[in-house]
């Protein structure tokens, strides 16, 4: 199982924008999700002289980052009402959604059992990054490269507070996460300007 999160999962060719958006407790992280989903939907609207392709994010920190409660929100934000499961064991949870911009098809990965990622292709999860989705993957590093370059990273991390080893009893709400997002593709990037 992995013990932290791999840098990169692809070779990264140079981010088209980067920010930094500090997330200082759980309700920040809920407003952030809200935040991308509106700019998923201004996006989709923007695209009618152009066809929305899809959007892959892939999520990167270690355990307890904050990488479902972010999914969470999103899906909330985009309109889903039921429960929101963590697909750790199912690997892939699919959603179908109505949005303003139309019906949108989502599918929350979780590769971190995944071993080699030969388990990605043996899977057969290529076929959802073909649809015009939104696919927001969790734990890609496992996959190796197999998933190709993305549009957005999202990679969720504790702040540095400069005290190396200091171990804390504070809980993740109270500790806050930093989120460093990178896109990489054109659709990408009007996201996170829009975020």
């Amino acid at each position: 199982m992995p013990e932290s999160p791999a840098p990169s999962t692809f070779d990264s060719p140079a981010a088209l924008l980067e920010r930094r958006f500090e997330l200082r407790d759980e309700a920040a992280t809920l407003a952030f999700g809200e935040r991308f989903a509106r700019a998923i939907g201004e996006t989709r609207a923007q695209a009618s002289a152009e066809p929305f392709h899809g959007l892959q994010v892939q999520l990167i920190g270690d355990l307890g980052a904050g990488k479902t409660t972010l999914v969470r929100a999103t899906l909330r934000a985009l309109g889903h009402a039921g429960r929101v499961k963590s697909p750790t064991y199912t690997l892939v949870e699919p959603y179908s959604l109505h949005t303003e911009s139309g019906p949108l098809d989502v599918y929350h990965f979780d590769l971190y059992r995944f071993a080699d990622p030969a388990e990605w292709a043996d899977a057969g999860f290529r076929e959802y990054f073909d649809r015009g989705a939104l696919c927001l993957v969790e734990w890609p590093q496992q996959a190796g490269g197999l998933l190709g370059v993305p549009d957005l990273v999202f990679a969720l991390t504790l702040p540095d507070d400069g005290i190396a080893g200091n171990e804390t009893t504070q809980t993740n709400e109270e500790e806050g996460r930093v989120l460093t997002a990178r896109a990489f593709s054109e659709t990408g990037k009007t996201c996170l300007e829009r975020c």
